[in-house]
């Protein structure tokens, strides 16, 4: 017998009524939250939280990758970006290095903004009125 969980049930409901521009900010908010739990283990030498969550998060970034439009010019550069990113997660996850996780976190938090405000942006083209995100 099943047992009904209604947050699981919730955050399925949210996935499955999400635009697509709505989920690619679920992903940067999900790649996030496992960058700051990865970052924490850093910090109290838990090598398996952080290990975890790095993987999480280079798995994040690499969805990311396939995404993009590579018919779009800036998609080529957001690649390269992203390939760094996950390179650099590399090098912090081998070294312990929670700096290295803090110059991801920054990147991941400036495409979560910029990404916002464009979602924000479309909406107020569809709808005429701004939009919450």
């Amino acid at each position: 017998m099943a047992i009904n969980n209604p947050y699981k049930a919730y955050q399925q409901n949210s996935v499955n009524q999400s635009t697509p521009g709505e989920l690619t900010l679920m992903l940067y908010n999900g790649c996030l939250k496992f960058l700051n739990q990865a970052k924490k283990g850093i910090e109290t030498k838990d090598i398996e939280l952080k290990n975890t969550n790095i993987q999480k998060a280079q798995n994040i970034i690499r969805e990311l990758m396939i995404t993009l439009d590579m018919s779009v010019p800036v998609s080529e550069s957001m690649a390269s970006l992203y390939e760094y990113m996950i390179n650099r997660l590399v090098e912090a996850n081998i070294q312990n290095d929670s700096a290295k996780v803090d110059e991801v976190i920054g990147y991941t938090t400036e495409f979560r903004d910029t990404w916002k405000q464009v979602i924000q942006i479309n909406r107020q083209k569809q709808y005429g009125q701004p939009g919450e995100v």
